[in-house]
């Protein structure tokens, strides 16, 4: 079985930080793009960033310059830094990871349970 499980996260102050991780396990060929998305309470998924196997990035402008996110050279952990937190960064975070798993024809996106960040004082 494939999956995705995320963890880091819990509560913080605000100007605080926080890394999150994501490991991706099981029959795994490849994985193309993993990133970072996040749901608030009452609203939409949003993405929060993404990096390529290549190692190109993308953030969404609310974070840019305070959060950074990275992989592992095996390009199976995806990991997000999270400094100068501010109240409105309170969501659950989900990784996400286009997957190509052995035995399929092609790349699936894969989500993980998700992990509640609350940046609160």
């Amino acid at each position: 079985q494939v999956q995705l499980v995320e963890s880091g996260g819990g509560l913080v102050q605000p100007g605080g930080s926080l890394r999150l991780s994501c490991a991706a396990s099981g029959s795994i060929f490849n994985i193309n793009t993993m990133g970072w998305y996040r749901q608030a309470p009452g609203k939409e998924r949003e993405l929060v960033a993404t990096i390529t196997s290549g190692g190109r990035t993308n953030y969404a402008d609310s974070v840019k310059g305070r959060f950074t996110i990275s992989r592992d050279k095996a390009g199976k952990m995806v990991y997000l830094q999270m400094n100068s937190l501010k109240p409105e960064d309170t969501a659950v975070y989900y990784c996400n990871a286009y997957t190509w798993i052995i035995g399929s024809s092609g790349y699936v996106e894969l989500w993980g349970q998700g992990t509640l960040v609350t940046v609160s004082s």
